[in-house]
């Protein structure tokens, strides 16, 4: 969904402008003279809105996340994830019976692509396979175990790895 700031950058300018006429013509140019300067910080100060306000929707929507992106000047929310999806995660996150934390991964569109087909290969969400790959990870990565969770429950694959 993109949103049209510019509607409300004009907006502002039209009512700056229409209470700087009562100062006469000087300060009706001032007013116009100076919010020409202040539109890149009032759409970074849009921009900073939006994406705090996304952000906490993210927070109160389980396995949602909402981001903001600039697609030319104008801001446009992306939303990831489902509800649905949060649920599926639930089982795999708490049978190690530890707590789950939610985090926000940015990682390159390329990069998520092939996560994506990666985890689908093995029938898992992308969730579950970044799990287990941020576990064999912090369990050293070079260890000749790896751990991963499959359609048939947690597999072991023994190996050794250069």
């Amino acid at each position: 969904m993109r949103m049209d700031t510019t509607a409300l950058i004009d907006a502002l300018r039209r009512d700056l402008v229409r209470a700087a006429e009562v100062g006469g013509d000087d300060a009706k140019a001032a007013a116009e003279r100076l919010l020409l300067a202040l539109e890149p910080a009032l759409r970074l100060t849009l921009m900073d809105a939006l994406s705090q306000g996304a952000a906490e929707i993210s927070e109160a929507l389980p396995g949602v996340v909402i981001e903001v992106r600039l697609k030319g000047r104008e801001p446009a929310f992306v939303v990831a994830g489902a509800p649905a999806a949060a649920a599926e995660e639930a089982p795999l996150d708490a049978d190690d019976g530890e707590g789950v934390a939610r985090i926000t991964l940015r990682i390159p569109e390329a990069l998520k692509g092939r996560a994506e087909a990666l985890a689908a290969r093995r029938g898992q969400s992308l969730n579950t396979w970044l799990v287990a790959a941020a576990r064999a990870a912090a369990d050293g990565g070079a260890s000749s175990h790896s751990h991963g969770y499959g359609r048939h429950g947690w597999q072991h694959i023994q190996g050794w790895q250069k």
